[in-house]
Formats: structure tokens, C-alpha cells, sequence
């Protein structure tokens, strides 16, 4: 897969931006499974919404005995969605520098949304992987939040990776869609419902979660 990523719905379309939103109003609650590495500044990241979590124990529930789902992000605000952003803008612009605005802006929505639309914002995203039962985290392919000049687009979560981590992402996949979640596929560990992405995608008339205050 390209690390241009043109054969993809990014987050920036406009099409996700056009999404309406219907805020359902469902409060923000921990989610139930371990955090990784969790930091006290990092405490809000443990929070989604009420559905989100019924959905994320469901899919933690049914994958194969012995591996288990550990959350790294959940909610975000908008003032570090924001900061994501504008470090990985620069990256971009860097590595790129022949690329326009609107291109640069679409490079660095392969990685980090914009804030306006961005799932972890509502409370919608999850950013998980998998661990063993002893807690240690599982090769699928490359760290989880690798950019995609740092994975080589390995982050893609169809790239081509070991047999091994391969396995493990459809394990994912499998038991994230079962529990109604979407992926954005240039990142193998970003899954969301209720969001607007989520709406384009399934053919939703509206999102039923829009930015949220934790």
C-alpha cells in the first residue's frame, strides 16, 4: 500500500465532514479493559462512551483463549487532538515539501484527524491491541501509533507483515467488526462507532456521537 494512501476514505474528505451529527448524549465511562502504559496525564484517555464500551467488552470477550484487549486511547480533547496535529502537520510538510496545503493536510489525515471530525474526540475511537495473559504486548507488525514513514505502511492494516501478525490483526478485525466497530484503515489499531467515519462508511444517515466533554 502506498504511503500516499489515494485508494482510501481519509478523514479529512469532505464527505465526513458533510456527515450530520445526532448526539445520542450517552455519558462517558471507563472502559473495561486494561489500559497500556497507563500515565497519570493520560487518565482521560481511558474514557468512551457508554456504547462504545459495551461494545469493546463484547469484542474482548470473544477473541481465542489466551489473548486479550488492551486499550491505549479512548476519549481525547480537543486541545491534544489538536497538538497531534499540528506535530504531525510539520512532519508531513517536511517530508513533503512540494506538496500544496490541501495535500499536505490529506498526507497528515492518513495518521491524525482533524479536529473538527475526529472520533477520539467524541468519545467514538478506540486505539487497542492485543496482549498474552501475562499482560505482554503482541507483535502485530509494528508498534501501535507508528506514523506511516515510521512503519514503512506497515501502520496500514492491510499491509503485507509476518504470518504471525497477520493472524493477529484479522483476529482483531474479526472481533472489532463482529462488535460493530469500523477501522480507519491506515492505522490497524484505530477502530470507532457512532462517529461520523463510522456513519459514511456503514450508510448511517447521521453520527450518533459529536465532541464531548469529559
Amino acid at each position: 500500500m502506498s504511503l500516499t494512501c489515494t485508494d482510501v476514505v481519509l478523514l479529512s474528505d469532505p464527505r465526513v465532514a458533510a456527515v450530520p451529527v445526532r448526539d445520542c448524549r450517552e455519558p462517558l465511562v471507563v472502559a473495561p479493559v486494561p489500559r497500556l502504559h497507563p500515565t497519570p496525564d493520560r487518565a482521560a484517555g481511558g474514557l468512551v462512551r457508554a456504547g462504545v464500551a459495551r461494545r469493546l467488552a463484547r469484542a474482548d470477550c470473544a477473541l481465542p483463549p489466551g489473548v486479550h484487549l488492551v486499550l491505549a486511547e479512548g476519549w481525547r480533547s480537543p486541545a491534544a487532538q489538536a497538538a497531534i496535529v499540528e506535530r504531525y502537520r510539520s512532519a508531513v510538510r517536511a517530508g513533503h515539501p512540494d506538496a500544496d496545503e490541501d495535500e499536505v493536510e490529506r498526507l497528515t489525515s492518513r495518521y491524525v484527524s482533524p479536529v473538527s471530525v475526529a472520533p477520539h474526540v467524541a468519545g467514538a475511537a478506540v486505539d487497542v491491541t492485543l496482549v498474552d495473559d501475562a499482560g505482554r504486548e503482541l507483535d502485530l507488525g509494528c508498534p501501535l501509533d507508528a506514523t506511516p514513514e515510521e512503519s514503512d505502511g506497515r501502520c496500514f492494516t492491510a499491509a503485507q507483515v509476518p504470518p504471525a501478525a497477520r493472524v493477529l490483526r484479522t483476529a482483531l478485525g474479526e472481533v472489532m467488526a463482529g462488535a460493530g466497530f469500523v477501522n480507519y484503515p491506515t492505522e490497524w489499531w484505530h477502530w470507532s462507532v457512532g462517529d461520523r467515519y463510522w456513519a459514511l462508511v456503514t450508510a448511517q444517515p447521521a453520527a450518533v456521537y459529536g465532541p464531548v466533554t469529559a
